[in-house]
C-alpha cells in the first residue's frame, strides 16, 4: 500500500554535486522521520542524514557541511543535496520513512525503504 521511489543517482566526478529525491506514495496518513542511508559494497547500511516532520536535521560526521537534507511534506518527498562529492561517497543510497498509513479504515505505523539508487563518484 506504500511505496518509496528514489531518483537522482548517477556518475559524477569528484567535487561535483547530485540531488537525490525520494517520493512516498500510497494510503499514507502521516510521515514522521525520513532519512537517507548508504550502503557501500561489503559494508553495513549506515545513516547519512535524517529529518523530522518539523524539519530538524541530523547528519553523519562524514557529510556535515557537504550534504543537505530537506523535505516537502505536501509532496511526501525527501531530498538529499550532495555537494563536494568524494570517491568515498560511492554507494547505493536508500531513503527511509517512518509513517502511518490506512488499510480498510485502520491505521498502521511502519518503517519503509526505497529500492536504492547508485551514486558513483569517480574521475
Amino acid at each position: 500500500q506504500v511505496q518509496l521511489v528514489e531518483s537522482g543517482g548517477g556518475l559524477v566526478q569528484p567535487g561535483g554535486s547530485l540531488r537525490l529525491s525520494c517520493a512516498a506514495s500510497g494510503s499514507i496518513f502521516s510521515i514522521y522521520a525520513m532519512g537517507w542511508y548508504l550502503q557501500a559494497p561489503g559494508k553495513q547500511r549506515e545513516l547519512v542524514a535524517g529529518i523530522t516532520s518539523g524539519g530538524s536535521a541530523n547528519y553523519a560526521d562524514s557529510v556535515k557541511g557537504r550534504f543537505t537534507i530537506s523535505r516537502d511534506n505536501a509532496k511526501n518527498t525527501v531530498y538529499l543535496q550532495m555537494n563536494s562529492l568524494k570517491p568515498e561517497d560511492t554507494a547505493v543510497y536508500y531513503c527511509n520513512a517512518d509513517l502511518r498509513y490506512i488499510v480498510d479504515g485502520s491505521y498502521y505505523r511502519n518503517d519503509y525503504w526505497g529500492q536504492g539508487t547508485q551514486v558513483t563518484v569517480s574521475s
